[in-house]
């Protein structure tokens, strides 16, 4: 005779509050069927369990710091297509969280009230258990909701990051860009002597100027400015303008210029006044810089895998959860200049 044993649903728990997590994993420890494998207090920590720990069902709170419950769902679904309950409190969030691809949401609890509690703890319990059987297929590599214009009237910046096949991927996006387009800051990993070559060729081809970067430069509407070979380029402030500073520096990221230096620095001094664009190349840098951008308010932009010679960079950038729109290379500049 064959007994067949159903293995337990693997649970990641999402939310900011560490006594809520605790109430929820032995809540689930409760039932035999269900198997907290991990907690997560942010986005950024739970994109990096869910790609290790591969959970069947993961429990959301939509309300947490830096990305919010709805921006994640957005970032995972397409990428990384998982059965989602969201916990929450009472508000429309909850059908902004069901548009983004989550399964069913469940009412916190008022931790007052003993009958509602138990209510909570069976409901979820239900819930979970049903999610687990969802087919959530449909979502990977679902186009992500289009840019929105919220919050763009005071854009003035525009960061840029590549590195393999990235000049001509930079070059195809700044020649889109009208004569008046705001400052341009860009690294491109490129050595000495060459940088200032690459900027020349594009400033004799593009409605924009575009001339190797110098300490002390203004980053002005019209112009592009890109980082000189060996040199780390963060932006400054100066009064209501931006400027640049360019300095000798160990590599970061593996890099000199970085790209996660230029976009740190965007993230600091620019925060939602910026607009980040990730780009073609190998490895990880700009990534961390980029989701600093998105957490500071900039819109972030990423590469897709289809256009990019070397789908790295943009690549980690989604994983992580910086990118807020992933298109083409083609499309790229136009979803900006409509956020202009």
């Amino acid at each position: 005779m064959k007994f067949l044993y159903r293995r337990a649903i693997r649970v990641l728990v999402v939310d900011d509050s560490s006594f809520f997590r605790e109430f929820l994993e032995k809540t689930f420890s409760e039932e035999a069927d269900i198997e907290v494998v991990g907690s997560a207090a942010n986005a950024m920590d739970a994109i990096q369990k869910i790609l290790a720990l591969k959970p069947d069902v993961i429990t959301l709170d939509v309300e947490m710091p830096g990305m919010r419950g709805i921006e994640f769902l957005r970032e995972l679904m397409p990428k990384n297509p998982t059965p989602v309950v969201v916990v929450s409190s009472i508000s429309e969030n909850v059908f902004d969280a069901m548009s983004a691809g989550a399964v069913d949401f469940v009412t916190k609890p008022d931790f007052k009230n003993n009958i509602s509690l138990e209510s909570f703890v069976n409901e979820l319990k239900v819930k979970v258990k049903v999610a687990s059987t969802a087919n959530v297929a449909h979502w990977k590599n679902a186009v992500r909701n289009p840019v929105s214009n919220k919050n763009t009237s005071k854009i003035n910046l525009i960061a840029i990051g590549a590195s393999t096949g990235g000049t001509e991927a930079i070059y195809d996006v700044v020649r889109r860009f009208p004569a008046d387009a705001p400052g341009i800051v860009i690294v491109q990993h490129m050595p000495p002597v060459f940088t200032k070559m690459y900027a020349s060729r594009l400033n004799q081809s593009c409605r924009i100027e575009v001339k190797e970067a110098e300490n002390g430069d203004q980053v002005l509407p019209g112009r592009a400015l890109i980082a000189p070979g060996d040199y780390q380029m963060s932006l400054r402030s100066v009064g209501d303008r931006y400027t640049v500073q360019c300095v000798k520096g160990d590599k970061v990221s593996g890099h000199c210029p970085s790209v996660d230096v230029l976009f740190r620095s965007v993230a600091r001094i620019a925060g939602p006044k910026a607009v980040g664009i990730i780009l073609t190349g190998m490895g990880a840098d700009g990534a961390h810089g980029l989701l600093e951008m998105r957490n500071r308010g900039a819109r972030t932009f990423g590469q897709d895998e289809a256009s990019s010679i070397v789908y790295g960079m943009p690549k980690v950038a989604f994983d992580i959860g910086a990118v807020e729109v992933q298109a083409s290379l083609h499309n790229i500049p136009e979803l900006v200049m409509k956020l202009l």
